[in-house]
């Protein structure tokens, strides 16, 4: 049997482009998503296991292969209950994590945000800082972790925010230098194909990624 990967949020921006990768390249020989209700596209290489993410133990037996892509995340707009929005960033990609490190997977890659810190007064920085955290606990043989900026390539639904902060970051994005080039904003189909390229490497231990070394990687 060959190599298996498993993506949670694969609806999302950087998720659809990273199953695109996965579906197309030959990296990988199966696909599982784990999503609340199944997406419209079928493939000889993919699986979709619709979960009850707040029970995900009850589908751990089927949460099995070689590396797990965290691209789960959410917003203050779609989700302004606090204590959601930290289901969704923080508890259900730890969970993945601890099921993962039952089932013998040996990677995971997480995609977290710039700035992360468990010790910010901000809770978007503060929740992803202590979802980076608790995720290295788990201590699954290899962990990799993204902090994109502000993504840019969303087609579909996107919000008024996002459209005025596409514009802003149009503007300053060649004025980010030497320290401040890890605030670029970043297409999403980059951070997926640097996620993939890092899985078919398979180094041990733990990696996180900003700006220019995501740039460097896809």
């Amino acid at each position: 049997m060959g190599k298996k990967a498993i993506i949670a949020g694969a609806s999302g921006l950087i998720g659809s482009n990273l199953l695109q990768i996965l579906l197309a390249e030959n990296g990988y020989d199966q696909v599982l998503i784990i999503v609340r209700k199944e997406m419209p596209i079928n493939h000889p290489k993919l699986k979709q296991l619709v979960v009850d993410f707040d029970k995900l133990d009850n589908s751990a037996a089927e949460i099995t292969g070689d590396v797990i892509f965290s691209c789960l995340g959410t917003t203050q707009a779609l989700t302004p209950d606090k204590a959601m929005y930290r289901k969704i960033d923080h508890d259900y990609p730890v969970k993945l994590a601890q099921i993962g490190l039952k089932n013998g997977v040996e990677q995971f890659h997480l995609v977290s945000a710039i700035g992360a810190n468990a010790t910010s007064s901000t809770f978007y920085l503060k929740l992803k800082g202590e979802t980076e955290q608790d995720i290295a606990k788990v201590g699954l043989p290899s962990l990799y972790i993204y902090q994109p900026s502000m993504l840019k390539g969303r087609k579909d639904n996107l919000r008024f925010g996002e459209s005025i902060f596409n514009g802003i970051f149009t503007l300053i994005d060649p004025l980010l230098f030497g320290g401040l080039k890890k605030y670029h904003s970043i297409e999403g189909a980059a951070v997926a194909r640097a996620m993939y390229n890092q899985s078919i490497d398979n180094e041990a231990g733990t990696f996180k990624y900003q700006y220019n070394d995501i740039i460097k990687l896809k």
